[in-house]
């Protein structure tokens, strides 16, 4: 009898300490499959959690490997060229091969792009594909990361991640919303002199900072992505330029300072010139939280 309550006495013992490690953070229990949730391609199922994932989305490729899903990962496409340690491929976002992405034997792909219906041929052939277009603001971003938690079973380092970011971000828009309030800014996308407004994702960043966008006044069209001309971008003499278009394109303060009648702007006369790596100027994923850091800093600078 003795024996039997000491043997009694170790179960229970074993079970209040799995139940006080799970409630203090420690192993938790196994992601709860399956999952479905609501992406740009309508509803999608993933029956169990997936091991052999291919991203077709730079930003998805960050945020997998952010959560935890890394070695989940079998291959990514010809962007995702951070981080480092993503399986880098020949596979194109732009111009899928079906054939080429179902070689690896996926149990879930994320896109970017749906072109000729890559989510609907890759579902045909048993594959669950999550569709995750470009958001339009920061909680579209937030979402996104979210259900790539769900359907990864990284569900609580998502949500981490996410506190972690908003945490982040709103201390440097308050830190810097008074600063930036009276500058402008010019955000170059080409150098042809493509940029974005408010209405976009990257616009809405300069907005939350307190800076005024020289290229809504002149979106006609409202398409958020205006071609603005040198002219007007000399009239407006923005406070503020940022190169979005070094690595592409080979754009920095020296070359925007050689363009004819550009030393008359008064970002040209401050120095305040900015270069931002093109992949963290375009993607929403956990970098965004370096392009915040990098105007908040720039913005500082101007008001030192």
């Amino acid at each position: 009898m003795l024996h039997r309550l000491i043997a009694l006495a170790a179960v229970a013992a074993a079970a209040l300490t799995l139940l006080v490690a799970g409630a203090s953070g420690g192993p938790a229990a196994a992601p709860s499959f399956p999952v479905t949730i609501t992406a740009d391609n309508g509803a999608v199922t993933v029956p169990r959690q997936p091991r052999r994932i291919v991203s077709l989305s730079p930003t998805a490729t960050e945020t997998l490997f952010a959560i935890g899903a890394g070695p989940q990962v079998v291959a990514v496409d010809d962007q995702s060229d951070f981080p480092r340690a993503a399986p880098r491929t020949t596979l194109s976002g732009f111009i899928p091969n079906v054939e080429a992405i179902a070689a690896y034997r996926p149990d879930l792909v994320v896109i970017a792009f749906d072109p000729k219906g890559l989510a609907d041929a890759l579902g045909r052939l048993g594959i669950p594909v999550v569709y995750h277009n470009a958001p339009r603001a920061f909680e579209g971003a937030y979402r996104q990361i979210r259900q790539l938690g769900l359907v990864t079973g990284r569900a609580a380092a998502a949500q981490k991640l996410i506190a972690g970011m908003k945490k982040r971000i709103g201390a440097l828009a308050k830190r810097t919303r008074d600063r930036g309030a009276g500058l402008t800014v010019y955000h170059e996308l080409t150098p042809d002199f493509y940029s974005v407004t408010s209405k976009t994702f990257v616009g809405k960043v300069y907005g939350l900072l307190g800076l005024e966008n020289i290229a809504d006044a002149a979106d006609a069209s409202g398409s958020g992505y205006p071609q603005l001309s040198a002219e007007y971008i000399v009239a407006k003499s923005p406070d503020l330029i940022v190169l979005a278009d070094g690595v592409c394109c080979g754009q920095k303060p020296s070359t925007v300072g050689a363009r004819p009648g550009w030393d008359r702007i008064d970002a040209l006369r401050t120095g305040s010139v900015v270069r931002i790596d093109d992949s963290i100027a375009s993607r929403w994923g956990p970098r965004l939280v370096n392009f915040f850091r990098a105007m908040a800093t720039a913005v500082a600078r101007l008001r030192s």
